[in-house]
């Protein structure tokens, strides 16, 4: 029984002030030799690890909370508490520090929290200074106790010695029930003066004190105290908002009275912090941790006795799944799932997990499933927030969960197609739950968290699984919003131009952005899915239509689709732009936009800066080849003039590999044709291409070759001794090339090399083979061929109407 009696949760106050759970293990105290002194040991219940290694420090205060929590400070701002699960195990330790400090283990605080300025003060007070006398409880003497509370609020030590005088004797009661004589005497300057006194007490920031104040004999006349603020005109209603308004519902009967006595106590204290109390200034701030602590422990105690109470809870899903339950029950179960489910965030990661695993395990997915679709705004608001708890928790569980599901023939009953039904279905007209909902079908299909080590196929399960019966869904609104534009005629009056988003009223616009930016998002991080899905639906054709809306924000959001599948760089992405013509409803709203110089215009801008900054070739060749008259006269950016600078690069870039690769071409047919044929007079044969491929040239190549030969007789061919012909002629590449020598190229010998300045050089050629030794017209390469773009001549501007009018 000790393991029990010693096992503790270790927290820590972080920088929010909100209490961290650090885990839970058995606790013990003991001589440690590296520290010196006894200490605390806390050692995990999971494997024995070291929690907690903390000596008690004979200076450190120590403080006693609740019966089972000993809170201490060992440093500057880092706070320390145990938490016990027996009280009896908590008084052991009590006992120990106190021994350690020579405290009695009656007081609740072992120390008092002394600043320097405060010690000297301190050791120069008499002995009996130390103690506060309160004044008798009297109705004529609350204005001396209201200045004597209001008056030890600075000083840590009087602050202590006040709560223990307020302690002794049910001073506190005594004075609660003044407060039922004030009021029943309407003596105002009374309940003026209580209300000065309850607050401070509050301020004392003592656990003891708020024991006695909010159990339930007097916490209702704490709150009447807290209504009469002497600042007010009027004192306000608190009470009758607690017992009125505000009414406890069981939606099972809660057997356990200890529980019950709890979520009352937790409910009106967090009131009396969120509500009642002013918002405490920078100085007030650690006044009232105490009080978040107070309330903090608590929902954790209300969440375990839930929690672990099996059969309350098997009896809450029963009836919230049960067709028979009535529209109001059924909404009182889900606002107590919701509730339950918000106390749930004061639990640390590995208790939450615990928790989250066990409304799973009690079926939480599939009720949601059923209270999402129903036609209760109440409930589907509250199971929304459900959800949003169990997807920031664990997308993996709902993903899970949705994979499992029964492949039925109505796609809509998925859980993923219930939350997209009413995403598109939220009568907002801020579209508020839809926001909401977008964020939680975000996080489910975000890549990134779908990294778990224990299912490495779960990405690709997952999408595949929604693409194949989610997306189809999701894109309802966008592919009925954006029909061919034959069908659907602007309704302006002497209007021809073409509207085709029907209807373009300003929720539909909202709906189909939000659409769009989570398109957008599964552009950026799904890649093949998405392409597909884009490619079959001929989608980005029908998202462009959306630039046409009169909502600037909606035709933002289709140019941020178009900029982001760009952005991608794909070349299976940009065959289908060029194929589809797709620049044209952007460069028509370019030219629609005129002058304007507003989001819009950058935008679009932005987009073709991005294609020539990224030389994206074939879209520059398309936008340039299509759409060049209509832009050139934009002149107060250079993206066009870039553009068509980039378009002319890459285009003389082609035309010298071009060429380059028929010179080689043909280097080539003269190796496969390097054996000549003459005939008997001596006239030689070789193959050459048809003369129609190049008329010009050759007509002068061959008026040129018979001059030579009329000028060089000497060279016609000679019968060597074998009985073959040694046939040679030459003439200078100028001659042969004409004024288009760089166009044509007659066949030359492997053994005829051209000279750098392209005129012929002899080599030997062995007696025994018949070899032609010709001069080789070589191709006129120009280095400075890509600088002729800078020759161009600028054309005046002009502006050219939208494209396609």
């Amino acid at each position: 029984m000790s393991d029990t009696r010693r096992r503790v949760k270790v927290y820590t106050l972080n920088e929010d002030r909100q209490w961290d759970d650090r885990g839970t293990g058995h606790v013990s105290s003991t001589f440690v030799e590296r520290l010196k002194g006894i200490s605390l040991l806390v050692r995990a219940e999971s494997d024995g690890s070291l929690l907690l290694e903390s000596k008690i420090s004979p200076n450190t205060a120590y403080q006693k909370q609740q019966d089972t929590l000993i809170v201490w400070s060992e440093a500057e701002n880092y706070d320390l508490a145990l938490s016990f699960q027996e009280k009896a195990g908590c008084d052991e330790i009590w006992e120990k520090i106190c021994q350690v400090q020579g405290k009695d283990p009656a007081l609740e605080i072992t120390q008092d929290p002394i600043d320097e300025s405060e010690e000297e003060r301190f050791e120069e007070m008499p002995e009996t200074s130390h103690l506060v006398e309160l004044p008798p409880c009297e109705l004529a003497r609350l204005e001396e106790i209201a200045d004597l509370v209001t008056s030890v609020l600075s000083s840590p030590i009087r602050r202590e010695k006040l709560a223990l005088a307020l302690m002794s004797e049910g001073y506190m009661k005594k004075l609660l029930q003044l407060f039922q004589v004030c009021e029943d005497l309407d003596n105002r300057e009374g309940l003026h003066h209580l209300y000065e006194i309850v607050r401070g007490v509050l301020f004392l920031n003592k656990a003891a004190l708020f024991e006695v104040m909010f159990s339930d004999d007097c916490i209702m006349d704490v709150v009447g105290c807290l209504e009469f603020d002497p600042s007010l005109v009027q004192p306000k209603k608190h009470r009758e908002f607690l017992t009125k308004t505000a009414k406890f519902k069981e939606v099972i009967p809660i057997t356990d009275s200890e529980l019950r006595q709890k979520i009352h106590q937790t409910y009106r204290v967090q009131y009396i912090q969120d509500i009642i109390l002013p918002t405490p200034s920078v100085f007030e701030e650690n006044f009232l941790s105490t009080l978040t602590s107070f309330i903090f422990f608590n929902k954790v105690e209300i969440v375990s006795m839930l929690q672990e109470d099996e059969k309350f809870l098997t009896e809450v899903f029963a009836q919230l799944t049960d067709e028979a339950t009535e529209d109001c029950k059924r909404r009182e179960l889900v606002n107590f799932f919701k509730e339950f489910c918000a106390f749930s965030q004061t639990l640390q990661p590995q208790n939450r997990d615990a928790f989250f695993k066990t409304l799973a395990n009690l079926g939480i997915l599939p009720a949601l499933e059923i209270v999402m679709g129903m036609d209760d705004l109440q409930v589907r608001a509250a199971a929304t927030d459900i959800f949003s708890y169990l997807v920031e928790f664990s997308p993996s569980m709902v993903r899970e969960f949705v994979m499992q599901e029964p492949q039925q023939t109505d796609d809509d009953v998925l859980l993923i197609n219930v939350v997209i039904k009413q995403m598109i279905c939220d009568s907002d007209p801020e579209l508020g739950g839809a926001v909401q909902l977008m964020g939680l079908l975000r996080t489910l299909i975000d890549p990134e968290n779908m990294l778990a080590p224990t299912n490495k196929t779960e990405k690709t399960e997952f999408l595949s699984f929604f693409y194949k019966y989610c997306m189809q869904v999701l894109t309802v609104p966008l592919l009925a919003s954006t029909v061919d534009e034959k069908n659907c005629k602007d309704l302006q009056e002497g209007s021809t131009k073409i509207n085709p988003v029907c209807p373009d009223n300003f929720q539909t616009a909202q709906l189909l952005a939000l659409i769009l930016e989570l398109l957008t998002f599964c552009v950026e991080h799904h890649t093949y899915h998405i392409k597909t899905y884009i490619m079959n639906k001929d989608l980005l054709r029908r998202v462009l239509v959306l630039m046409n809306s009169k909502h600037t924000f909606l035709a933002l959001c289709a140019l941020r689709f178009m900029r982001r599948i760009i952005g991608q760089k794909d070349e299976y992405y940009n065959r289908y732009i060029v194929k589809g013509n797709l620049f044209e409803p952007v460069i028509n709203t370019l030219l629609d936009n005129g002058t304007r110089y507003n989001l819009l215009n950058s935008a679009i801008i932005e987009l073709f800066e991005f294609i020539k900054v990224e030389d994206i070739k074939s879209l520059i060749a398309h936008i340039i080849d299509n759409y060049y008259k209509a832009l050139e006269s934009i002149e107060y950016v250079q993206t066009f003039k870039g553009l068509k600078g980039r378009y002319e690069q890459e285009k003389d870039r082609q035309t010298l590999r071009l060429n380059r690769y028929r010179r080689d071409a043909r280097t080539l047919d003269e190796d496969e044709d390097e054996e000549m044929w003459f005939n008997e007079d001596g006239e030689a044969i070789e193959k050459s291409r048809p003369e129609e491929e190049f008329p010009e040239s050759f007509g002068k190549y061959m008026e040129a070759k018979k001059v030579k030969e009329s000028d060089n007789k000497e060279n016609f061919p000679k019968r060597t001794p074998t009985g073959s012909f040694k046939f040679t002629f030459s003439h200078s590449a100028g001659a042969a090339n004409g004024t288009n020598g760089a166009n044509c190229k007659p066949a030359t010998s492997p053994t005829s090399a051209a000279s750098p300045n392209g005129s012929p050089t002899k080599s030997a050629t062995p007696p025994a083979t018949p070899v032609v030794k010709t001069a080789m017209v070589g191709l006129v390469d120009y280095p400075d061929d890509e600088d002729e773009e800078d020759e161009d001549e600028e054309q005046s501007p002009r502006k050219r109407p939208r494209l396609g009018s």
